[in-house]
């Protein structure tokens, strides 16, 4: 089905774009509200936070939790107190205040569809694209990018999203101890996950995975601080910076 044009209405409630905004579609029955862990308060002073509703919430390494309940403060403030990896929360709510609680645990088929769609698009304005695949086509030859060094053989497509690195490419299997952060747990919960498995001195990545940046997507291939701009290259040899930044 073709995607049909929307209106999207941005609210800054305190005029500040890095703290608590809501997106609602202009003709839509769905309010979203972006909330910053440090902006936890501010939201309980809003009506809203009183309301049924469902809830994500997102860490800075792609982790994502999703909730629904019918007391969103009482909630939050538990996960403030006992969840670490999170520093935003999203919540989704009915303009017409007819979500509930039997919507958001076992969904009835045709308002559902209308509040899922919606949800899917609030959402990914606020760019937290989850409901949409990674890639919505078979890549084609043309579109793939290649890295391949020290045993690493990776493909992946560059998408508006980030770098996507496909299904079956291989990584370096061992991390070395100086490399902390963000990248060795992500490894270790795709393994923990069955989203990667191990294949002797391999990583392999069972499921297409999205990387913020193209150096991301090599360092987590290799193991090895790399330019992602230069590493990833065409069939023909060309750099991703070559075709896309120049």
């Amino acid at each position: 089905m073709k995607n049909k044009a929307k209106t999207i209405q941005l609210f800054l409630p305190s005029g500040d774009p890095t703290g608590i905004r809501v997106a609602e579609i202009t003709t839509g029955i769905l309010r979203v509200i972006e909330v910053p862990r440090s902006d936890l308060e501010a939201f309980f002073e809003m009506p809203e936070s009183s309301q049924v509703g469902v809830y994500f919430l997102f860490g800075e390494d792609g982790k994502a939790y999703i909730g629904q309940s019918g007391d969103l403060k009482s909630r939050l403030r538990q996960h403030h107190k006992e969840k670490e990896f999170w520093n935003k929360a999203v919540v989704v709510f009915s303009l017409t205040n007819n979500l509930t609680q039997t919507h958001a645990q076992a969904p009835l088929a045709a308002d559902c569809e209308l509040f899922f769609e919606q949800m899917a698009i609030l959402i990914g304005t606020l760019n937290y694209p989850i409901f949409k695949a990674l890639t919505n086509h078979q890549p084609k030859t043309e579109e793939l990018f290649y890295c391949q060094r020290n045993g690493v053989d990776g493909q992946g497509i560059y998408t508006n999203e980030g770098f996507v690195v496909l299904k079956g490419s291989k990584g370096r299997a061992d991390v070395p101890d100086s490399i902390k952060g963000s990248m060795p747990k992500r490894r270790e919960e795709l393994l923990a996950s069955g989203d990667a498995t191990i294949d002797g001195n391999y990583l392999v990545l069972q499921k297409d995975t999205l990387f913020n940046s193209p150096s991301g997507a090599s360092f987590f291939l290799d193991c090895m601080s790399s330019n992602g701009w230069v590493e990833w290259k065409d069939k023909n040899g060309t750099t991703l910076s070559d075709l896309k930044r120049k």
